[in-house]
C-alpha cells in the first residue's frame, strides 16, 4: 500500500486524500521505528553513565585512598510499569508523553559509605559538562513519612548518534549502606503483605529508619574523629628535629 502511494506521488496522480493517507502512514512508521529503538537508547544511556561513574570512582580512590562508592545497580523500567505510571499521572500512552513525563525509565542506584559522599557526588555532577541535572528530590534532608531516605536526581546524558547528539534521561538514587538496607527490607515486607502492612509494622519500620539514620551519623562522626587523629599523627611525624 505504501509503494502504491509513492508511485501515485511520482506519477502526479495523487489526491489530497492520498497525500493525507501517505502522511499518516509515514508518521506511524516513524513512531514505530522510534518505539523500537527507545529501549536501546535508554540502555546505552545507562552504560554511558556507568562508565562515567566508574571513572569518578577510580579517580577518587587514587586521590583520597578510598572509594566513596560502594556499589552500583541499574535497571530499565518494564513497559507495564511505564503504562501504569502514565495512567497515574493522567496521560495517554504515547511516545511524546513517555519521553516528556516519565523520567525514570532508565534507573541507577549508587550506594555510598557516608552521607557526605552523596552530596559530594551531586556537587561533582553539577559541575560536569557531560551530565545535566534536571531535577533533585532530597529525601535525606526531608525523609518520607514512612522514614524512607534517599537522594533522587534526574540527569540527562548525551549519546552521540548518526542523527546527532541526543540527551537521554536517567534517574539516579543515591543512598548510604544503612539507607539501602532499610529500603530493601521495607520493599520485602510490603511485597509480603501486598502493601497492606499492619500499623504496628509501619511504626516499627519508621523506628528502624530512625535507627539507620542515627547509625549513619555515628559512623560519620567516628570517621571524622579517626581522620582528625590521623592528621595529628602525621603532623607530629613531620615536626622538624631540633639538634642541641
Amino acid at each position: 500500500m505504501k509503494e502504491e502511494s509513492n508511485h501515485q506521488l511520482v506519477t502526479g496522480s495523487v489526491s489530497l486524500k492520498d497525500l493525507q493517507k501517505l502522511d499518516i502512514e509515514n508518521n506511524l512508521l516513524n513512531q514505530f521505528n522510534e518505539w523500537k529503538k527507545l529501549p536501546m537508547l535508554y540502555q546505552l544511556a545507562l552504560e554511558e553513565l556507568q562508565n562515567k561513574i566508574k571513572l569518578i570512582k577510580t579517580e577518587l580512590k587514587l586521590q583520597d585512598g578510598y572509594s566513596p562508592i560502594e556499589h552500583i545497580k541499574v535497571r530499565i523500567k518494564e513497559p507495564k510499569s511505564i503504562i501504569n505510571k502514565l495512567e497515574r499521572k493522567g496521560f495517554d500512552f504515547t511516545l511524546d508523553n513517555v519521553l516528556t513525563h516519565i523520567h525514570d525509565i532508565a534507573g541507577m542506584r549508587i550506594v555510598c559509605a557516608f552521607v557526605q559522599d552523596i552530596y559530594r557526588l551531586l556537587d561533582h555532577f553539577a559541575h560536569r559538562d557531560d551530565i545535566r541535572i534536571i531535577e533533585i528530590k532530597d529525601y535525606i534532608a526531608k525523609p518520607k513519612p514512612n522514614g524512607y531516605q534517599s537522594l533522587h536526581v534526574i540527569v540527562a546524558v548525551p549519546l552521540i548518534l548518526f542523527e546527532g547528539t541526543r540527551w537521554m534521561k536517567v534517574e539516579i538514587q543515591m543512598r548510604t549502606l544503612a539507607m539501602d538496607f532499610w529500603a530493601s527490607m521495607e520493599h520485602i515486607i510490603y511485597y509480603k503483605y501486598d502493601k497492606r502492612v499492619p500499623n504496628h509494622v509501619v511504626g516499627e519500620l519508621k523506628e528502624a529508619a530512625e535507627a539507620a539514620d542515627k547509625l549513619d551519623h555515628q559512623m560519620l562522626r567516628l570517621r571524622e574523629e579517626i581522620l582528625a587523629q590521623a592528621g595529628e599523627y602525621v603532623a607530629e611525624e613531620l615536626q622538624p628535629i631540633h639538634e642541641d
